[in-house]
């Protein structure tokens, strides 16, 4: 099973993805994170809060604030958890809220990866996700949603978060993970190259 979150269009300035995964999940409904054009007929598509459940992926929505105004200025924003070979993972999209409540916590459970917005301007910054990762306390940190290359977007890079963190991060083309090559004690800090 593979799974697209917030698939974005060419317009943002960098190669859009091929959109050939089994599963999409749209955190919110702009247009540099809800491109589903060309999707295949028996992909399925989530778009918000709820439970759903795909040929053995367990898949929460959990309701969350693009800003920190409960929503009145960028509307909604959907958080993903996921339960797939025995891992969750957790995608906080365009988060904006800059503390998570107990409720949105006990939703989100025990979190072994953590997809987090670190660009600020639109989501949180780099300093706020440093607040939000110490509520979770996930094994693994993806930051996400920061300025890269090409990017027409006006957004923060991942430097500033970076040095928040405090961790030395490792750099990677591609990520392998499964259960048993998870983080035992230490927190693990992964930058994907561009």
């Amino acid at each position: 099973m593979s799974i697209l979150i917030d698939p974005f269009s060419k317009e943002i300035g960098l190669r859009a993805p091929r959109l050939n995964d089994n599963i999409f999940l749209v955190t919110h409904e702009h247009y540099d994170h809800n491109n589903l054009d060309g999707i295949g007929t028996d992909a399925f598509v989530a778009r918000g809060p709820g439970e759903y459940e795909v040929k053995g992926v367990f898949i929460h929505g959990i309701v969350s604030y693009h800003d920190n105004v409960e929503g009145k200025e960028r509307g909604l924003n959907t958080i993903y958890v996921i339960n797939m070979e025995d891992m969750n993972l957790c995608h906080l999209g365009d988060l904006g809220q800059a503390k998570l409540t107990q409720e949105q916590l006990d939703a989100i459970g025990s979190v072994d990866i953590l997809f987090v917005p670190v660009g600020g301007k639109y989501t949180i910054d780099g300093q706020e996700a440093t607040e939000i990762i110490k509520q979770i306390e996930p094994k693994i940190i993806i930051p996400v949603h920061y300025k890269v290359e090409g990017l027409k977007i006006d957004l923060d890079d991942n430097k500033k978060f970076i040095k928040a963190i405090g961790l030395k991060p490792e750099e990677v083309d591609s990520f392998k993970i499964n259960r048993k090559t998870l983080p035992a004690e230490e927190t693990k800090l992964v930058i994907f190259k561009y």
